[in-house]
């Protein structure tokens, strides 16, 4: 028996979708959806969450007759927003309604007509949503007039970095706009903290609103595939990995994820020298050059796409046979969306292929597994003291509102902290320092913010983040990408050629003022490059499952004998390195004193922070270990341990590191600091190793 969903809704679902009934998590959302309660729907990729939340409110569209623009459906990704705007549309037009997509590559005249005929549902980004609320060119108040409910689609992707506080300042800002609280549901796949998610994004409804998570079928512990369907390989380099995705699976579709752009250019030109028909997919390659090869990769067969995480959500690129990763992702949460992407037809099931380069991507691939295996999924959690943010919400309200009362704008936010009181001293700092103006117990944007952040229409304030600069790279009048600006000011002996889509293009001409460079095709030799800083380590828990596989664990997943003997050299090699029963203090072959904690990047700095002068001054930590002084003794390492455990201290902030955070120009220096070190630490991964027996080790190998 279908569930209540309007009359017209259900013919179009049975009669022109054909199906007989929905899924579980579908027909679990539609009552809560339906009555207007705020949701989080969780279920694996592919798993009909769109139409979980677009079915009910439709039903709610044409029982409560909502006029206008009334539902925005939002996306992290542009691409993401273009492949879902045909099936939206589709659902929308069956009761008479209209959808739209607006985004930064939308055309002007498109955008023209959304405003003149404003769609019943409008699939955007939070930063468009911005760039709409603070333009001269929209009338915000009369296009947000009927809003009644949001969906995020990913919501996960949000809530896990600073676009996620964004996000829930602009919502608030809507809400306002609207003249009422929004129905927010939420979609995401699996979540170690669903309750948690939830209560995030709900914001300043949280407590005051209903709410419920939706997740019978959600992905964790059982819905994983059998062991065998899982593979971790060792093949010791880019070039023996490409052999093996040439040589196996003939006829099949294969999707394959690497963790960073230059692997993925690398691997994509080594696949088609071998005559494999390969498609790339990563940020730095224009939206044409994705959505070229992501369509030819979705209408052909026997082929290979080559892609970072930019394929890791729910775009759609067809079905597929495989998922081979390259190395390990960095969370599990990252494996299982890349899982999601294959066992979609029936008869198939979810497979992964792992092909690590080295020892190290070894054991931290058999880490993650090992956890994946016992059901843990990290948490999703919002970064801390957002200072920052708050300091662009601030700065956007006074652009969107031309003047706001210097006693009055904490109201915009409807109490959500941080952008609440407790913001007065950013505010204070933004009007010494003339990004704000004071007039008349009003404020307004200053010649500070102007100047800083007012070149084409302050859209420079819409986004959150900061890119490295990066050169866009044209054939004749298309763009092809961008690429770090190193490839073109290194000297170089003959032709300047870049590796660019899998292909290598010799350069013609660089525009140094508008940063752009000219190419043409060319026959080999050419380079990628990307210098970002996005790696932010490993965390506590898979440290420490690191640690787990060195002392012997093994997942349980299928090992080739290549993974299987180079798992065993590891193991050999960090002997020393690792005690069931604790943490060792480790004299190195170079009269090196190290740590090893094995507790992750956050962990150690908090550690390297709090130890003081036991600590080396120089190359101190990593993700693994921390270098001690040369002269400790344990005694004296005693001392220190037992002091820290009463006070942890915040990991110490180069000053530099704050030139990488956006909007840190309109903050106070102390505060955009305190950002960073309430970021880098993690005070109890680091007490639980403080607790645990450390013992020394102090014969020199040899």
């Amino acid at each position: 028996m279908l569930p209540e969903l309007d009359p017209v809704v259900l013919h179009h679902v049975v009669n022109t979708l054909g199906w007989r009934d929905l899924r579980p998590m579908q027909r679990a959302a539609v009552t809560p959806v339906r009555d207007g309660s705020d949701a989080l729907l969780l279920a694996p990729t592919a798993g009909g969450k769109t139409e979980a939340a677009l079915f009910p409110l439709l039903t709610r569209m044409a029982q409560q007759r909502w006029t206008g623009t009334s539902v925005l459906y939002l996306a992290p990704l542009k691409a993401l927003l273009n492949n879902l705007q045909p099936r939206v549309e589709q659902y929308a037009g069956w009761l008479g309604r209209r959808a739209a997509v607006w985004h930064g590559d939308v055309s002007t005249s498109r955008r023209q007509a959304v405003l003149y005929e404003r769609p019943d549902i409008l699939l955007t980004t939070p930063e468009s949503l911005e760039s709409m609320l603070v333009s001269t060119r929209v009338d915000h108040r009369l296009f947000f007039a009927d809003l009644h409910a949001v969906v995020v689609d990913e919501v996960h992707a949000f809530a896990g970095d600073d676009r996620g506080w964004h996000l829930l300042a602009v919502l608030e800002r809507l809400s306002r706009v609207a003249g009422r609280p929004l129905q927010r549901i939420g979609l995401s796949a699996t979540v170690g903290n669903p309750g948690q998610l939830l209560t995030w994004l709900q914001a300043s409804g949280a407590g005051h609103r209903p709410a419920q998570v939706v997740a019978p079928d959600a992905v964790a512990v059982a819905d994983r595939p059998p062991p065998g369907d899982i593979e971790l390989d060792y093949v010791g380099s880019l070039a023996n990995a490409v052999t093996v995705i040439a040589g196996l699976h003939h006829g099949e579709k294969r999707l394959v994820f690497c963790e960073s752009r230059q692997t993925v250019e690398e691997l994509g030109q080594m696949l088609r020298e071998k005559g494999v028909a390969t498609y790339l997919s990563h940020a730095s390659l224009s939206a044409d050059e994705r959505r070229r090869a992501e369509e030819a990769f979705s209408d052909a067969r026997d082929c290979v796409i080559v892609s970072t995480s930019t394929l890791e959500l729910g775009i759609d690129v067809g079905d597929l046979d495989r998922v081979i990763q390259i190395d390990a992702p960095a969370t599990v949460a990252s494996f299982l969306q890349r899982l999601g992407r294959t066992g979609r037809r029936p008869g198939t099931s979810r497979n992964c292929l792992f092909l690590t380069l080295d020892g190290d991507a070894l054991t931290e691939a058999a880490a993650l597994l090992l956890l994946w295996s016992r059901g843990w999924v990290e948490a999703v959690s919002p970064p801390p003291e957002p200072q920052h943010i708050v300091a662009q919400q601030i700065l956007a309200l006074c652009l969107q509102e031309h003047r706001v009362g210097d006693q009055l704008w904490t109201h915009a936010w409807n109490g959500l902290g941080p952008f609440d009181k407790n913001a007065r001293p950013i505010v204070r700092h933004l009007v010494e320092h003339g990004y704000l103006d004071q007039d008349g117990g009003m404020l307004f944007i200053g010649p500070a913010a102007e100047a800083r952040f007012g070149r084409r229409h302050f859209m420079d304030m819409t986004a959150v983040f900061t890119g490295p600069p990066e050169f866009t790279v044209m054939l004749g009048r298309n763009e092809l990408g961008r690429v770090d600006p190193s490839l073109l000011t290194e000297e170089v002996r003959g032709d300047r050629r870049l590796l660019l889509g899998g292909r290598s293009w010799r350069v013609t001409y660089i525009d140094w003022r508008r940063r752009r460079c000219f190419v043409e095709p060319a026959d080999g030799g050419g380079r990628a490059r990307w210098l970002g800083t996005g790696w932010a380590g490993l965390g506590f828990e898979l440290a420490r499952a690191v640690r787990e596989v060195l002392l012997g664990a093994d997942p349980p997943v299928k090992l080739t004998q290549r993974a299987v003997n180079r798992l065993a050299q590891e193991r050999d090699e960090k002997l020393r390195l690792v005690h069931p029963g604790g943490n060792v203090i480790v004299r190195e072959k170079d009269g090196d004193l190290r740590w090893w904690t094995w507790a992750g990047f956050r962990a150690n700095a908090t550690l390297t922070a709090t130890l003081g002068e036991a600590i080396d001054p120089v190359e101190r930590f990593d993700d693994c270990s921390i270098r001690m002084r040369e002269d400790l003794t344990p005694a004296a390492w005693a001392a220190a341990a037992a002091a820290a455990d009463e006070r942890l201290c915040l990991p110490e902030i180069d000053e530099k590191a704050v030139n990488g955070l956006k909007f840190s120009a309109a903050l106070p220096k102390r505060l955009a600091m305190a950002t960073l070190a309430a970021r880098s630490v993690d005070l109890e991964g680091a007490a639980v190793i403080l607790r645990q027996p450390t013992r020394f080790v102090t014969g020199i190998p040899t």
